[in-house]
């Protein structure tokens, strides 16, 4: 198996985790709920995946990047979640820009060789992506990591755990 089929694997094995949390949250309030003030909740996680897909286009293919208006103020790094749903796009639309923004990015991918995904990273680019695959890597550890966080979010509303 390529590195790419590999990667591609991974990041469509943690979307589709993400994509089975985020089911359950319907009613703007759900959608919005903090378990502690200034924590992560479900829309703020949609929209920051969206924005970070954006961002790491930017490295890898910055002519597919997307103006998301108003994403980095709302989701991106250092943005601090609140519980109004009127602070933010329709859940609907967030979901939709976070799956395109991904479908973007698995484009690029498939279209990357190897050694293509080998080749360092523009300058300026965080030291942690020294090469086109961290950037890859970045996106599932990343989304991973915050998928913890939307799941404890959809504990505390009362779902019980995935199944299988």
């Amino acid at each position: 198996m390529s590195l790419s089929e590999r990667l591609q694997r991974q990041l469509a094995s943690t979307r589709q985790l993400s994509e089975k949390l985020l089911a359950a949250f319907q009613e703007p309030a759900q959608w919005v709920h903090q378990v502690h003030p200034g924590c992560n909740h479900a829309l703020w996680f949609a929209g920051h995946m969206a924005n970070t897909d954006n961002f790491l286009l930017s490295l890898v293919a910055p002519q597919r990047t997307a103006p998301l208006e108003g994403y980095r103020e709302r989701f991106g790094m250092g943005s601090q979640p609140v519980n109004r749903p009127e602070e933010y796009p329709p859940p609907q639309e967030v979901l939709e820009t976070m799956r395109e923004r991904r479908r973007t990015l698995l484009n690029v991918l498939d279209e990357m060789s190897d050694e293509d995904l080998s080749r360092a990273t523009p300058p300026g680019s965080p030291d942690f992506l020294p090469d086109f695959a961290s950037v890859f890597e970045m996106a599932n550890w990343h989304e991973a990591m915050h998928a913890g966080q939307l799941s404890v979010a959809r504990r505390a509303l009362g779902h019980k755990p995935l199944s299988g």
